[in-house]
């Protein structure tokens, strides 16, 4: 795991290495091991790297990184995990190689076969940068799922990209304001969806593509140079559903099993300690499991636990460590502590990112850095085996809705809502102890806003849209601010799916897993220089998962059939059969106890209105409605709340 960053200037001009050196300085987290920068004044192009080292640790893993022939220059954050076979596949006779890292096979693929074809070939999470001395075309490439970030604009004639959005603001030249639409969009979904950014003028390459800009033909043909595909998650979706796995029930567990066995033992490979972050969750506990069966020794595995807390994993995974017999590690942690990490978030994360489980994340991260410098995770699991609530018996709810009267789904719209959200939450409580375990929701209240806002829908789109929505017309809160066009929004470039359960979780697969999900973690694990590796979005596991035909996924009722039977062969049913919990945090009640001054501060209407992005007043009636406990805007609210902060670290601020 790396950090690359880069830059291209047409007239070149002197202060090329200095500007690069404070990039790469930005990116420090990512790469405490080795630095290097390769500066060509003559075409104006400079790449620069921070080396975490994980394979060959010795010089021959240096970066920027030359090919054999003297033709490429690369640049190269991630881990290409089938790079001995690779190799193999290339040839030995006559091939000198200066050590074994992955950086070098990637080169020699390159050099022999294409950009694209070494892309496509390659298994693994990575991003790049890649100079043709030759034809001077510079490539940029992001892995399939877009586990690795890359970002990439321009600042009139001068190209910058990095693994951050700090790289890019470090370069001294760097003059971006806040994208309007991109804060609508973060605003409705908690994240800013690729290939938007939070700034004006830089975006994200989307993942399962890479852009080839010409640079020796000018700026203007630079310019218009534009992202394609050498892997397209659409197409995986469309070829599994047209072709589905037609074994019986053994046979799929025997095919996952073995799939993901094969992608464990490749991702456990490192010249440096491995690890496992462990909720005791179905996915990670599945990959905990796959790991221990595959490792010699004793797996290490880290789990965090609050005290005293309903979101306290750690005794349930104790238990299941200590029947598999791993090296476990639990952090129990105090809220305090969880608390401490609020100040650091617009720090770590480039741009506005509204998890709040990204607090935990860094937390497991430490612990994790302490013991080793690798941790695989379960990460994937829920997109790809049907896991997300919304996924359990979707089309059946939502039939049975679209099957009443739409005076009558009005009716009960208005009824959800004449009770607010923490009444409901007091009500749910009070029945607790005689509600049977399937209506045990967790945060009722919410979830009856969130019903009643569905009963008003007319399609399934809107559906999902409202689902996964934080504010519903983010637009009407940020001013200027009409939101960008998005998957979300764009049906042409939707998947086509064989129902509505698979079609929701190949969006989800596209939007909310790279944009929250391994933002999340590559920041959270990053600040703590962890490299964190996610075997389930091996593109291998991806498309047979989208293979198996969704009984084989949710059954009963329950998500992730597959890989619960997987799980079975391996740990006690009665061990991992609980309800989830997943990394949350009362970001509710802190609201109104530790952090109501601090939350205070940064929603003062005066302060808003300073700043110049939100409506003041409507903001502050959601807060004001939250402190006095008559509503639940946590989740309208944090998004805010670490834009508010970001923008303040931004600006030298609090």
């Amino acid at each position: 795991m790396c950090g690359i960053a880069g830059i291209w200037r047409l007239p070149p001009i002197d202060g090329l290495e200095a500007s690069l050196r404070q990039m790469t300085g930005a990116l420090v987290h990512r790469g405490p091991d080795d630095a290097g920068m390769w500066v060509d004044s003559t075409v104006g192009l400079a790449l620069g790297h921070r080396r975490l080292s994980i394979v060959e640790l010795s010089a021959a893993g240096h970066q920027p990184m030359h090919s054999s022939c003297g033709r490429y220059v690369l640049v190269f954050n991630g881990e290409i995990y089938n790079h001995l076979e690779l190799r193999a596949r290339l040839g030995e006779a006559g091939r000198e190689w200066r050590g074994y890292s992955d950086t070098e096979t990637l080169l020699a693929c390159i050099q022999s076969w294409g950009v694209k074809r070494a892309l496509e070939l390659a298994v693994g999470m990575f991003a790049l940068a890649l100079w043709d001395r030759q034809s001077q075309v510079l490539s940029l490439a992001r892995d399939r799922l877009g586990e690795k970030p890359l970002y990439w604009g321009w600042q009139g004639d001068m190209l910058l990209f990095g693994s951050e959005l700090k790289a890019l603001r470090a370069h001294p030249d760097f003059r971006a304001p806040v994208d309007r639409g991109s804060l609508a969009l973060y605003l409705r979904h908690g994240y800013v969806p690729t290939p938007w950014s939070i700034y004006q003028g830089v975006l994200k390459l989307p993942q399962g593509q890479f852009i080839e800009i010409p640079l020796g033909r000018g700026v203007s043909a630079a310019k218009a140079a534009a992202p394609q595909p050498f892997w397209n998650f659409n197409e995986t979706v469309a070829q599994g559903c047209a072709q589905p796995f037609t074994g019986d029930d053994t046979a799929a567990i025997d095919a996952v099993e073995s799939r993901l066995s094969d992608t464990i033992g490749q991702q456990m490979l490192a010249d440096v300690p491995v690890g496992a972050f462990f909720s005791g969750g179905i996915d990670s506990t599945t990959v905990v499991s796959l790991m221990q069966k595959l490792s010699p020794r004793p797996v290490r595995t880290f789990t965090i636990g609050f005290s005293g807390s309903e979101y306290d994993e750690a005794a349930h995974a104790q238990a299941i460590a200590g029947h598999l017999g791993t090296d476990h590690m639990p952090l129990v942690v105090r809220p305090e502590d969880a608390l401490d990490v609020i100040p650091l978030l617009p720090r770590m994360y480039c741009e506005p990112l509204s998890a709040d489980s990204q607090i935990p994340l860094y937390l497991i991260s430490k612990l994790a850095r302490r013991h080793v410098t690798v941790a695989l995770s379960g990460d994937g699991g829920d997109e790809l085996f049907g896991g997300y609530n919304r996924y359990l018996g979707a089309r059946r709810v939502w039939l049975r809705l679209q099957s009443m009267p739409g005076s009558v789904r009005h009716a009960c719209a208005a009824l959800l809502r004449s009770v607010s959200p923490a009444g409901w939450d007091r009500l749910f409580t009070l029945a607790k102890p005689v509600l049977p375990e399937r209506f045990r929701l967790a945060i009722p209240g919410t979830k009856a806003q969130k019903l009643a806002d569905v009963l008003e829908l007319d399609t399934e789109m809107d559906y999902f849209r409202r689902l996964t929505s934080h504010w519903q017309d983010p637009g009407s809160i940020v001013l200027g601010g009409g939101e960008h066009p998005t998957l979300m929004t764009t049906p042409a470039l939707q998947p086509q799916a064989d129902c509505f359960e698979h079609w929701m979780m190949a969006m989800d697969a596209q939007t909310f897993l790279p944009d929250e999900v391994m933002a999340k973690v590559d920041r959270a694990a990053m600040a703590t220089s962890l490299e964190t590796r996610a075997p389930l979005l091996d593109h291998r596991v991806v498309e047979l998962a989208w293979r198996m035909p969704l009984r084989m996924k949710i059954r009963d009722g329950q998500g992730k059939w597959l890989l619960r039977q997987v799980l079975y062969r391996h740990v006690p049913r009665e061990l991992v059969e609980r309800p989830k919990k997943g990394f949350g945090i009362p970001i509710d009640d802190w609201l109104r106890g530790p952090l109501r001054a601090w939350a205070d501060s940064l929603l003062a209407e005066d302060r808003l209105r300073a700043d110049g992005y939100f409506d003041p007043a409507l903001i502050r009636a959601r807060w004001l409605q939250h402190m006095r406990g008559s509503h639940n805007w946590q989740y309208q609210l944090w998004p805010i709340l670490m834009f508010q902060a970001w923008l303040a670290d931004q600006e030298g601020g609090a």
